[in-house]
């Protein structure tokens, strides 16, 4: 396995011929990305894909391979941001693994030719855990973590995102925003753990607002948590989508550019993009991209392959 390459385009350029000279990603393999920071950027406070990317979404497809979108985003976020601008470069169902890999499944066009989410399968966090979860919740809020927000996502992907905060004060502010959530609710914390146990939730993310120096001893540990059943992981998902769509993950790629990015040491070429000290390495190359727009240029060299 090589070490990360420079991230100049010609180190690049031959570190991605020899992946393809050396693997079997045109008969097995496919292209796994996370979207924010990735395959997408800012431009003028709103997300979109670049050109480059678009070119090479187009090439890879055309070429026959499969582009997975695997991102902490929910179905219906991807969808309202990315979904349309996406299927119209493929126009093909976008196989999606969402909630750092614990709901998987395919963007399709429904009856009436709107976007809708097709379900694989799920990892749903189980009683214990939502107890669990919620023992943690409860000391937080008993030490005057007011500031704190739980972010949910159930299983049922037409409900959403849906948030609730201790202080009822701070419900307009919420849905002021956090305008993709769906229901921003509040009160005691009896009530957050009758809303968890009520359906099956895939992913729970707290969030705390605390200003710096509002800040208590215990609140400077971890400021935010992404929780999901057990073992599931965006890697976890990669390798659940691998099985359904009949994929060698070894003969892969896969771009990310975060620490919950799991999913990068399980792939035969790894891009890291962006300027994060990240240790994932590709099980036989890795490579180190500026922004989106190098793995826009990657994706197009890919879709430029030939059996």
């Amino acid at each position: 396995m090589s070490h990360p390459s420079a991230s100049d385009p010609g180190a690049v350029q031959a570190e991605v011929r020899d992946f393809l000279r050396r693997s079997h990603y045109m008969e097995r393999g496919a292209v796994f990305t996370d979207l924010d920071g990735t395959a997408v950027h800012e431009r003028d406070g709103r997300a979109c894909i670049p050109p480059d990317v678009e070119d090479g979404l187009k090439r890879v497809h055309d070429s026959g391979r499969r582009v997975v979108i695997n991102t902490l985003r929910f179905p219906r976020s991807v969808i309202s941001a990315f979904a349309q601008e996406w299927f119209r470069i493929t126009g093909e169902a976008i196989p999606l693994v969402a909630l750092k890999g614990s709901l998987l499944g395919h963007i399709a066009p429904a009856a009436d030719g709107t976007l809708g989410f097709e379900e694989l399968e799920a990892a749903v966090l189980d009683p214990a855990e939502v107890d669990e979860l919620m023992l943690g919740v409860e000391g937080l809020v008993k030490q005057g973590a007011d500031d704190l927000l739980v972010f949910f996502y159930p299983r049922d992907w037409r409900r959403g995102e849906l948030l609730w905060t201790p202080d009822t004060r701070r419900l307009d502010a919420a849905r002021a925003k956090y305008v993709s959530a769906s229901e921003v609710f509040g009160g005691p914390v009896d009530v957050l753990h009758a809303r968890l146990s009520a359906a099956d939730v895939c992913l729970v993310f707290l969030l705390d607002e605390a200003p710096e120096d509002r800040r208590m001893a215990y609140q400077h540990t971890e400021r935010t948590r992404f929780v999901t059943h057990v073992g599931v992981d965006k890697r976890y998902g990669t390798e659940r989508m691998a099985r359904h769509l009949g994929i060698d993950l070894e003969h892969s790629v896969g771009a990310g550019d975060a620490q919950t990015d799991t999913f990068l040491s399980a792939v035969g070429l790894a891009a890291i993009v962006g300027n994060a000290e990240l240790d994932f390495k590709g099980i036989r190359a890795t490579l180190r991209l500026a922004d989106p727009l190098a793995w826009g240029r990657v994706l197009v060299q890919l879709g430029s392959a030939t059996g």
